[in-house]
């Protein structure tokens, strides 16, 4: 199975890019989207469907033309679980889940922290996800969550790591908690495969930074640790640009 993840930083947008015609030429079974800013009645869903992902489904803010999450599938699941059942996650639509025989699959879009206040609410995010990401585990163990989680790991996944120290998506306390995360049963699996520098997967639209590849590794694949040996591929597709961020894609067999 071939999954995209991809924070298309506004659906619409994006479509207007090219999204449609480049998803046909990778042709992932399954397209997590994440800060999709539009309701589903918003859009003409038939394009997704001639696009070949007849099942899609959408799980929009309550906040017009903010946040949200979707899947796209080219084949239906079993099951679509809308939201973690959290009031102030699913008031923002951070979470859908689609599962495929015994995979779970979830786009996720963590919060960023660009004020204080803001900051402790992905803080409290972050304490909350967890403690959900733990209950599920034990009823899904084959789980691989995917998405935008606003936060880089290691020096290694920014371009600045002195000069950003103190910025939010680069601050200790958001470092550790993504360590422990992964520390919970879960492995980086971009960095499965990967250990080199400069690769990111978020760029300002400012001092063109894109150009000169001044970027972030914000969005990641989770893969569950019984997944391990089904962990195929994991790539990031910088060369995809409908979005300040790119999508990364994995292949589970």
């Amino acid at each position: 199975m071939k999954i995209v993840s991809y924070n298309v930083n506004g659906i619409r947008a994006a479509l207007k890019k090219g999204l449609l015609e480049w998803l046909a030429v990778v042709s992932p079974d399954v397209v997590c989207l994440q800060e999709i800013k539009a309701n589903e009645d918003q859009l003409d869903l038939s394009v997704f469907e001639e696009a070949g992902y007849p099942y899609n489904y959408w799980y929009s803010a309550q906040k017009k033309g903010y946040s949200g999450v979707a899947i796209l599938s080219k084949s239906k699941p079993d099951a679509v679980v809308f939201g973690t059942g959290i009031a102030y996650m699913d008031f923002e639509g951070r979470n859908i889940r689609a599962d495929y025989g015994d995979l779970s699959i979830m786009s996720m879009y963590l919060p960023s922290g660009t004020n204080l206040a803001r900051l402790d609410h992905k803080l409290q995010y972050m304490a909350d996800f967890q403690e959900y990401i733990d209950a599920l585990c034990k009823t899904n163990p084959n789980l691989i969550v995917l998405g935008d989680y606003n936060i880089c790991h290691k020096a290694i996944d920014i371009h600045n790591p002195v000069g950003l120290q103190n910025t939010s998506g680069f601050l200790p306390v958001e470092r550790e908690w993504i360590g422990r995360f992964i520390d919970s049963g879960f492995i980086d699996s971009f960095r499965e495969f990967n250990l080199e520098p400069d690769n990111y997967t978020w760029w300002s639209y400012r001092a063109n930074a894109r150009n000169n590849n001044k970027g972030w590794r914000l969005d990641y694949g989770m893969v569950s640790e019984p997944l391990k040996n089904r962990l195929k591929r994991s790539v990031i597709l910088s060369e995809a640009k409908h979005s300040d961020h790119c999508p990364i894609l994995l292949e589970i067999e």
